[in-house]
C-alpha cells in the first residue's frame, strides 16, 4: 500500500477497490467460461481462492476510504467500480454483446453518485 500513501484518500480507495473488483469478477464469473465442464464444488474451492485477493485488496480499501467517506459513499463508488470492471469484462473476456441496457444502467448509478455524494 505504501504506493499509494502520497494519493488521496479517495483515490487510495478506488484504486484499491478497482483492483479487488477485477478479482471479484473473476471470482464470480470466470469460471463460467473457464471451468464450465468442471464439477461445481471445484469451480467454487479455486472462486474462494481468487477471492482471498478480493478481500485483501477490499479491506484496506474500505478502512482507507472510511476515514474520509460514509457508508453509504463507500457502497456507491464500489458499485460504480464494480460496473466499470464488469462491463469490459463481460464484453472482452465473456464474449457478451454490448447492450444499451449498460448505459441505462450506468446512468442509473451516475445518479445514485449524485444523490449520495451532494452533501459532502
Amino acid at each position: 500500500m505504501s504506493l499509494l500513501t502520497g494519493l488521496p484518500v479517495i483515490w487510495q480507495t478506488a484504486l484499491l477497490l478497482t483492483a479487488s473488483n477485477i478479482f471479484m469478477t473473476f471470482a464470480w464469473y470466470a469460471h463460467l467460461k473457464n471451468l464450465n465442464d468442471k464439477p461445481w464444488w471445484i469451480a467454487a474451492l479455486l472462486s474462494w481462492g481468487i477471492a482471498l485477493f478480493e478481500y485483501l485488496l477490499q479491506v484496506p480499501a474500505n478502512r482507507i476510504g472510511h476515514q474520509e467517506l460514509n457508508l453509504a459513499q463507500l457502497k456507491i463508488l464500489q458499485e460504480v467500480i464494480t460496473l466499470t470492471v464488469f462491463v469490459p469484462f463481460a464484453i472482452y473476456y465473456m464474449q457478451q454483446p454490448v447492450k444499451l441496457d449498460y448505459l441505462w444502467a450506468a446512468l442509473c448509478i451516475l445518479g445514485a453518485v449524485y444523490f449520495i455524494f451532494r452533501s459532502a
